[in-house]
């Protein structure tokens, strides 16, 4: 684990779990410094996790190598205007984790020449069983990457993109993901609850259902189009219910869904660049 000075700008749940990974994996307490909106939850972050906090954004920054940009994607831009005179002094990493933020329009507001990486967590992150999608710059070194597994990996899973537009495919994904599963949790329950279940056994089913079904897929060698088949009997319930979703079109409203999802991230990332 690198012994480097970490600011984070904003210390919001997500920020507040990665400050978190860091500690646990031998961060030094001591070389963490995070900004926080009032002085109230400045000395919460302070009792909770040990760091140096502040409410000023300078003052988190000044003596930053590494700095995450952990703020609402809506007030980006004011907090880089504000933050361009230290980052341009200091030539620190610069992480955002703001969805829907550009890496051009991050090079521009922080005043331009820094090595930047563009990350997508997903609320899971919050549980340490996240997933994050990562894209960088091309002044980003592989040294500076290696540091970015570091940042991440305590949280989840982590991967690199080809392409900038793929941020946009990860967020429509793994960002909107989450809600997808929850949908389908609530869907199965209340089925449950139509056919003859009290609601409350109906979602502890659910639930649970789902929790066991993820467990299968991330512990086998096998993938989810397998583990579906081999827990599908000819001419049994599980075939008759699959039938039923195919001839619903279910895979074309995911998709729909998943596209749909993408092509607004792409609308909001426009409007935020303006």
């Amino acid at each position: 684990m690198t012994n480097k000075t970490i600011a984070f700008i904003g210390a919001g749940n997500m920020a507040t779990s990665i400050m978190g990974g860091l500690i646990e994996h031998g961060w030094p307490k001591d070389r963490i410094f995070a900004s926080c909106q009032t002085q109230e939850s400045a000395r919460k972050c302070s009792d909770q996790l040990g760091i140096h906090t502040s409410t000023s954004n300078l003052e988190a920054a000044e003596k930053a190598e590494i700095v995450v940009l952990a703020v609402k994607p809506q007030k980006m831009r004011a907090v880089l205007t504000e933050l361009a005179p230290v980052l341009q002094a200091q030539k620190p990493f610069i992480i955002s984790v703001a969805a829907g933020i550009r890496l051009d329009s991050l090079d521009v507001w922080s005043g331009g020449g820094l090595p930047i990486v563009r990350s997508m967590p997903n609320t899971p992150s919050l549980l340490h069983c996240g997933a994050t999608g990562l894209f960088a710059n091309p002044r980003v070194t592989d040294e500076l990457k290696a540091i970015a597994n570091e940042i991440f990996s305590p949280i989840g899973i982590l991967h690199w993109l080809d392409k900038e537009e793929q941020v946009d495919t990860i967020t429509a994904l793994s960002g909107s993901g989450p809600a997808y599963f929850f949908l389908m949790m609530e869907a199965m329950a209340e089925a449950g609850v139509r056919l003859g279940l009290d609601h409350e056994t109906a979602e502890r089913f659910s639930l649970q259902t789902a929790l066991g079904a993820a467990n299968m897929a991330v512990q086998s060698d096998v993938d989810a189009a397998e583990l579906r088949r081999r827990v599908t009997s000819p001419g049994g319930t599980t075939e008759r219910a699959l039938k039923t979703f195919r001839q619903e079109g279910f895979e074309a409203v995911v998709y729909k869904a998943v596209k749909a999802a993408k092509e607004r991230g792409a609308e909001l990332a426009e409007q935020l660049a303006d």
